[in-house]
């Protein structure tokens, strides 16, 4: 029964993150008021999510289709839907957490060293931060299928427990960074600058770097347990109970795809004006000819 919930729990999230994401894609493509940096690093998350949404969560429901009706796991058809998932999941989960983390450096970078921010921080290094994300995760999800799992599992745990020790600092500090800075214009220019556009471009810096750290929180929360379950299959031995538990976080991990986008829409006003704009043209293109007739 647990194969069938969780199989129709991840064609559903499929749907959403499918929808949701082809949504944000467009928002974020006629939002101009966004910087080339952040609008470049925003696109890649949005693709790498429409990835697990369309390729990805797709292959593990079939491969949880197949367990349901206990498919022989030595068949070669459920060999190739497994290497499918395992290729594809490693292809995009770990582009979401690399670009994740390149976010959190860039907005920390934006509001630290505002005055050096166009010199250190260029669109060609944030494009080639990119490529070379993707190059590596499509590099290691190909190694995957030569290395033993338990290798592997070692190895992508304790890469990613650095990646959150990184990414959780710079988000601490970006917090930290936000509350000194709007403090100190309170204080020492006094509230009349609460309306000048120095304080609403620090607001702005702001509202961004939360962002960025509310997109960090909730994937540590998605992609944490699976993280600590492949640790310890790394570390104990695949048991009944873990693999059962990998089911779970891996459902988990995937629901990140649908909760991203409704971040962009809850904390960036910017995209979620574009993106209500979208919607009211699209539901108005559809009710006109209802209303001429």
């Amino acid at each position: 029964m647990s194969f069938l919930t969780l199989c129709v729990l991840n064609s559903f999230l499929s749907y959403t993150a499918f929808l949701f994401n082809i949504v944000t894609i467009n928002a974020i493509k006629k939002t101009s008021s966004l910087s080339k940096n952040l609008k470049t690093l925003l696109l890649t998350l949005a693709i790498s999510d429409l990835g697990v949404g369309l390729l990805a969560q797709p292959m593990y429901a079939t491969q949880l289709i197949m367990k349901w009706k206990q498919h022989n796991e030595n068949d070669s058809l459920y060999i190739g839907i497994s290497n499918a998932h395992l290729i594809l999941t490693n292809i995009f989960a770990p582009v979401t957490f690399y670009v994740l983390a390149v976010l959190c450096v860039e907005r920390f970078m934006a509001i630290r060293l505002p005055l050096r921010y166009q010199e250190l921080v260029t669109h060609k290094r944030i494009a080639t931060a990119v490529i070379s994300i993707w190059s590596l995760s499509g590099l290691f999800s190909l190694l995957r299928l030569w290395t033993p799992k338990m290798v592997m599992y070692g190895f992508f745990a304790l890469f990613a427990c650095l990646c959150y020790i990184a990414a959780t600092w710079f988000s601490v500090r970006i917090v930290s960074l936000v509350r000194k800075q709007i403090n100190v214009i309170h204080v020492l220019q006094g509230p009349q600058v609460a309306q000048s556009g120095q304080m609403a471009h620090v607001i702005r810096l702001r509202k961004f770097a939360i962002a960025s750290v509310y997109l960090y929180v909730i994937f540590l929360v998605c992609y944490l347990p699976n993280t600590c379950v492949l640790f310890a299959i790394a570390s104990n031995g695949p048991s009944t109970s873990l693999r059962h538990l990998q089911l779970f976080t891996m459902t988990l991990l995937f629901l990140n795809s649908t909760l991203n986008p409704l971040i962009y829409c809850w904390k960036m006003k910017n995209i979620r004006h574009t993106v209500v704009d979208m919607l009211r043209h699209t539901f108005s293109s559809f009710s006109r000819p209802t209303e001429e007739s």
